[in-house]
């Protein structure tokens, strides 16, 4: 991924410094479980532990003669530990090192996720009660609808987290497995305390059964998860982009000092952050797809998801680090404009409540279907020319002659629309 959305923390994971200390790690594990067994020397174990390096650059540059990463890894270590080096990787298949050292690096970077979610979730919580009277028009399809709460935005918003961190924490769990069972999964050239061994010395779980691989919807499941992340995010971003049209004008990201909108156009304030969000939350559900595509693999192993994985899990899990973080920021910064919001409400003349007068004229007795096209002719009528819906249902003899002027005051009363609202929130923050 291009630094330009890479967090340090995050990033590093994915170095290849790192992934080849994991490739040594499980290496070194499994030297260990031989030993154990009486097959490799304590003295040869000794060497091994204490000279067991390698080179980066030696490791890309024998690659070019062998054509496998695996290999070049392990030569370039052989080099570093001397004759003992014949012990190193006995009775293994390079997914037993790459699979297995793969697991340890996604769940780092599970981790780190994990972490950044509960951080999102403490500025959600803290906004849901920040505005949670603060009233808004709802609406559906773009158009006024009825009456709610800005706070009730951020309570749906961290609920769905809610779900994600469930879902991540999941996919942590799913991946956390490790496989050291020789070509094809049989066990054939090494017994199964060797893996027994190593997996619970890297805190993973022995996959039950595999073929020359862990199967690939564990780590589809996993992507799958960044996917949903990804698209929760995307929907807080859509939001924010929508409220800060000029248009509408309800909140907006904060804006530093110093900050410039647009090129050509000094007065521009634009939500870049959010719409950097939208984009990126693309990439990452087009590489939950090519995870899908890596299920189906021939027979007991192809490599035609290896250059698939290399590309996607590093990217994806930087991205969501990054845009998680981004996110953050923008809400705990963001410039909320409640007068704006209530002259939104205004801006529909009261329409808001035609759902209440329909149902207050069932109640006195009209039937359903002449309440609907009296309530909806006489909204039309409020629209078109932009008078207050009020007025008109008490012009309307239809409707005095079951509701007085009282009574249809009454209905436009806007606690009827928040009156639930702390029920809600009990429900969404339990304590």
């Amino acid at each position: 991924m291009i630094p330009r959305y890479s967090r340090p923390e995050m990033a590093k994971i994915w170095e290849p410094e790192n992934k080849f200390q994991k490739w040594l790690d499980v290496e070194i594990a499994a030297c260990e479980a031989w030993a154990k067994l009486g097959e490799i020397p304590k003295k040869s174990l000794a060497v091994i532990k204490k000279k067991a390096a390698f080179d980066i650059k030696r490791i890309d540059k024998i690659e070019l003669t062998v054509k496998h990463d695996v290999i070049a890894f392990l030569t370039s270590v052989a080099e570093k530990v001397g004759p003992d080096s014949r012990y190193i990787h006995k009775g293994l298949t390079s997914s037993d090192i790459g699979d297995t050292a793969l697991a340890l690096l996604m769940r780092e970077a599970a981790d780190i996720i994990i972490n950044d979610i509960h951080q999102l979730m403490k500025v959600l919580k803290s906004n849901a009660y920040k505005y949670k009277d603060t009233l808004q028009m709802g609406r559906s399809h773009g158009i006024h609808a009825e009456p709610t709460t800005f706070g009730l935005t951020f309570a749906l918003w961290y609920e769905e987290m809610k779900r994600n961190l469930t879902r991540m924490k999941t996919a942590r769990e799913t991946i956390n497995y490790g496989q050291l069972s020789g070509p094809v999964g049989t066990f054939s050239s090494l017994p199964t305390s060797i893996e027994k061994y190593v997996c619970k010395k890297l805190g993973l779980r022995p996959d039950p059964i595999v073929t020359q691989v862990i199967q690939r919807d564990r780590h589809a499941e996993y992507m799958n998860t960044l996917a949903l992340i990804a698209g929760a995010i995307e929907k807080m971003a859509v939001e924010i982009r929508h409220l800060q049209r000029t248009e509408v004008l309800e909140a907006e990201e904060p804006f530093e000092k110093g900050q410039k909108g647009s090129s050509a156009m000094p007065h521009k304030r634009n939500p870049v952050g959010s719409e950097n969000l939208s984009g990126l939350s693309r990439v990452v559900r087009a590489n939950a797809m090519a995870a899908m595509e890596n299920i189906p693999l021939w027979h007991e192993r192809d490599i035609s998801h290896s250059s698939v994985e290399r590309i996607i899990v590093p990217d994806s899990t930087i991205l969501i680090d990054y845009m998680l973080v981004r996110l953050t920021g923008i809400l705990k910064g963001l410039q909320v404009y409640p007068e704006r919001m209530k002259e939104n409400i205004d801006r529909s003349y009261g329409l808001y409540c035609s759902q209440r007068v329909l149902l207050k004229l069932t109640e006195k007795g009209m039937s359903r279907e002449d309440s609907y096209s009296l309530v909806q002719k006489t909204a039309m009528e409020s629209w078109k020319g932009r008078k207050p819906f009020s007025d008109l249902l008490k012009q309307e003899p239809s409707i005095t002659r079951y509701l007085s002027a009282k009574d249809i005051d009454d209905l436009f009363d806007f606690k009827f629309y928040t009156k639930h609202v702390d029920y809600i929130f009990k429900r969404v923050f339990k304590s």
